[in-house]
């Protein structure tokens, strides 16, 4: 389960959104962030599929994961102060 901590979601700090139903759980994001803030998750999505998800903390709003997912649509990185 995530840690939804003041100190990992708190104002200012960026964090990957993961659509977990359209997760392949191929685990590149994974893989791919420098941070080590992703991991694959312990529960199925829709499709009977371990998504990745994020653990809570650690995420630097580099995108490393954005740009390693072969899944349109399945990553975006809020950034404070940013919108779209």
């Amino acid at each position: 389960m995530p840690d939804n901590s003041s100190e990992s979601f708190g104002p200012g700090k960026p964090r990957p959104v993961i659509n977990a139903g359209e997760c392949k759980g191929c685990e590149r994001c994974v893989n791919a962030c420098p941070s080590q803030c992703l991991r694959i998750s312990d529960n199925l999505n829709c499709k009977g599929i371990k998504p990745a998800e994020y653990i809570g903390k650690g995420c630097t709003g580099c995108g490393v994961c954005f740009y390693n997912c072969p899944e349109p649509y399945t990553i975006k990185i809020e950034k404070p102060g940013r919108h779209g």
